[in-house]
C-alpha cells in the first residue's frame, strides 16, 4: 500500500505561476552522503507491524549542525518521496495527520548533544537507535507536540531522510534517502492452513510414534492397577492345613506286630501308642 499519485492538474499551474510572481528562495541545499537503514543490531522485532528502528545518524552532522540546530527525521511513503518540499518555515513543517493525505510528515526533532559521536559510557547498555511510530498515545494527548511519533498505519513501504535545520527552521543539510521499508504484515486466521494433510512427513512419522507410546503406556498403567488391586477385591483361598477346624496330626508307619506281643498287651495299648483314656466313671 501505498500514497496514492496525484494526478496532473490545475495545482501544477498555480505553483508556476506562484513562482512567477515570487520567486522562492534557493533550494540547493548540502547532501550528505548517508542513507539511513535499519540498525544493525541483532533485536527483536527492529521491524513490525507498526513500527521499524534506524540506527542513530551519529558522527555524520558534526561539521554541519550548531548549537542551535535541530535534525528532524522525515518519513514518507516511498511513491510521495519524491514530491516531498522541504519546509522553509516551523509552520510549514508536516505533522503526522499529513501522511495521510500527503504521503509524507515530520518526526523526532534532535539536537546535536542527542546523537554524541562517541559511544555511550557504562558499556553500551542504551542501544542507540531511533524506533520510528513508538509512540501510540500522541494523537490522543492534547499537551503532546504537533510532532508526535505515532504508529504508523499501513505495511508502506516507506522511505525516510535527516533533514537539518537552524534556529530559524530553515533547512540547512539533508541525507539521502532510505531503501523503501516495508512493515510486517499479520495474517488472518481464516487464511492458516490447519489441514494435516498438508504436514511433512516427518512430522505425521513423530506424532503417530508418540502416539503409540501413550498407549502402551496407559495399558501398563492399566495392568498394573489391576493386579494391585485385584488382592483387595478377591483375596486368595487359605491352604487347606490353615482352615479353620482341620486337624493336623502325624503320620505313622505301620509295621509287623509278632503274635505272641499282641496277645500279651491290653487293648489300648499297642506299640507306639498313647493309652486311650478310660470312659468309665
Amino acid at each position: 500500500m501505498g500514497f496514492p499519485q496525484r494526478q496532473p492538474g490545475l495545482s501544477r499551474l498555480f505553483l508556476l505561476a506562484g513562482a512567477l510572481v515570487w520567486p522562492l528562495p534557493c533550494m540547493s541545499l548540502e547532501l550528505i552522503p548517508y542513507t539511513p537503514q535499519i540498525t544493525a543490531w541483532d533485536l527483536e522485532g527492529k521491524v513490525t507491524a507498526t513500527t521499524f528502528s534506524l540506527e542513530q545518524p551519529r558522527c555524520v552532522l558534526d561539521g554541519l549542525a550548531g548549537v542551535a540546530s535541530t535534525i528532524w527525521l522525515v518519513v514518507a511513503f516511498s511513491n510521495a518521496s519524491r514530491d516531498f518540499q522541504n519546509p522553509q518555515t516551523r509552520a510549514e513543517i508536516p505533522a503526522f495527520p499529513r501522511l495521510l493525505t500527503e504521503g509524507h510528515y515530520m518526526t523526532l526533532p534532535l539536537s546535536l548533544d542527542q546523537l554524541p559521536c562517541q559511544e555511550p559510557a557504562g558499556g553500551g547498555r542504551d542501544i542507540p537507535l531511533l524506533r520510528v511510530g513508538n509512540d501510540p498515545g500522541c494523537l490522543a494527548d492534547l499537551l503532546q507536540p504537533p510532532y508526535c511519533n505515532s504508529p504508523l498505519p499501513s505495511p508502506g513501504p516507506y522511505r525516510v531522510k535527516f533533514l537539518l535545520m537552524d534556529a530559524s527552521s530553515s533547512p540547512q543539510a539533508e541525507t539521502r534517502w532510505s531503501d523503501p521499508i516495508a512493515l510486517h504484515q499479520g495474517k488472518s486466521p481464516a487464511s492458516i492452513d490447519t489441514w494435516p494433510g498438508r504436514r511433512s512427513g516427518a512430522m505425521i512419522v513423530i506424532t503417530s510414534v508418540l502416539s503409540s507410546l501413550a498407549g502402551l503406556l496407559l495399558l501398563a498403567f492399566l495392568a498394573a492397577s489391576t493386579t494391585r488391586f485385584s488382592s483387595l477385591w478377591w483375596p486368595e483361598e487359605a491352604p487347606e492345613q490353615l482352615r479353620i477346624g482341620s486337624f493336623m496330626g502325624k503320620r505313622y508307619m505301620t509295621h509287623h506286630i509278632p503274635p505272641s506281643e499282641a496277645a500279651t498287651l491290653p487293648v489300648g495299648c499297642e506299640p507306639g501308642l498313647d493309652p486311650l483314656p478310660s470312659l468309665s466313671p
